[in-house]
């Protein structure tokens, strides 16, 4: 992210908070009266992605792009071509939580 984007992400996320149509003019007119100068294209820019994408949808679409879910395995046909006779109920897992460790623990102390 290089310099001049960011003000004017800043400035779109200020023009949607307050419920303002995002705009080039109103982009500028905002980094004008914070004192910040940019590249001209940045506005447009922004103007152009917001028309197509919400702010809501960017905002919590940022945290998502993790790992893909697990994937369940189907079991392989027998040797004979014959579907097995009953499908094994799934199995829930126990997650062990995890144990908090004291200073004790350690073998060392805060005040040692």
């Amino acid at each position: 992210m290089s310099c001049g984007e960011q003000p004017v992400i800043y400035a779109c996320l200020a023009l949607h908070d307050d419920g303002i149509p995002i705009t080039t003019e109103k982009i500028n007119t905002l980094l004008k009266a914070a004192n910040v100068t940019t590249e001209p294209y940045w506005a447009p820019l922004f103007v152009k992605l917001l028309e197509k994408r919400s702010i809501d949808d960017l905002i919590l679409s940022c945290s998502s792009g993790g790992g893909g879910a697990a994937v369940a395995i189907a079991a392989a046909p027998t040797a004979g071509g014959a579907a097995p006779a009953a499908a094994a109920a799934p199995v829930e897992e126990k997650k062990e939580e995890p144990k908090e460790e004291s200073d004790d623990d350690m073998g060392f102390s805060l005040f040692d």
